[in-house]
């Protein structure tokens, strides 16, 4: 628990704003978003921010490519996209979607909503910033199957502020018959050999823990024939 809460006031200090990747966006200004070829491939979207894009790594070090290695390992016929960006709140994650959905997505993977939190924005307009985007996923394939990221916040904003913060995935899972993964850096947060030496992002070896983590939650989503 010390390491935990240790990490999440690093976070708070570091998370304020975008941060420069080492392997940037492919579309400037727009995230990290690989085309796609035509094919019959299914489409599995991450939509998020550092955590999602793989701050200061490479992009096949990032946890949604090691999705994709698993994935090819199994001869799935799904190809994942990561449309990650650093420093993304639930507001420019709203005014970016639409820009992400030229691509449909078949499972579409939201871990956005942090740095509202580390920010101390008023938490009444995160959850309905991630409604929307969630309704316009919806909108454009009413069959997609979403997953909802969690994530924490410092104990200094409050215990209130905590306990409303960490309310906004599971309500929003439940609200739209989504896939919880309550907190996704719950076997990386506070761990100093799985972060970078800002404390605050993980780094190939934290990635993997959580690549893991995600396995075990969208495995039973894929379709295996």
């Amino acid at each position: 628990m010390r390491f935990l809460m240790g990490f999440l006031v690093l976070l708070w200090v570091g998370c304020q704003g975008p941060k420069k990747e080492k392997s940037g966006p492919t579309l400037p200004e727009k995230g990290v978003v690989e085309s796609l070829p035509p094919s019959q491939k299914k489409v599995i979207l991450f939509f998020g921010n550092s955590i999602t894009a793989g701050y200061q790594l490479d992009m096949n070090q990032a946890f949604p490519a090691i999705i994709q290695q698993k994935i090819d390992t199994l001869g799935l016929s799904y190809q994942v996209i990561n449309a990650g960006l650093s420093g993304e709140t639930t507001a420019s994650g709203k005014n970016r979607i639409d820009w992400v959905l030229r691509t449909v997505p078949d499972i579409f993977i939201l871990e956005l909503g942090a740095n509202d939190g580390l920010r101390g924005l008023p938490l009444k307009e995160t959850p309905k910033n991630l409604q929307v985007i969630i309704d316009k996923v919806k909108l454009i394939n009413p069959e997609v199957k979403i997953v909802i990221t969690g994530m924490e916040v410092p104990p200094n904003l409050g215990e209130a502020y905590t306990r409303q913060f960490r309310n906004i995935f599971s309500t929003l899972a439940k609200n739209n018959a989504a896939v919880l993964i309550p907190f996704l850096l719950v076997d990386v947060a506070g761990r100093p050999s799985l972060n970078l030496p800002d404390g605050i992002h993980p780094t190939p070896e934290g990635h993997l823990l959580i690549a893991e983590l995600v396995w075990e939650t969208l495995l039973p989503l894929l379709e295996l024939n």
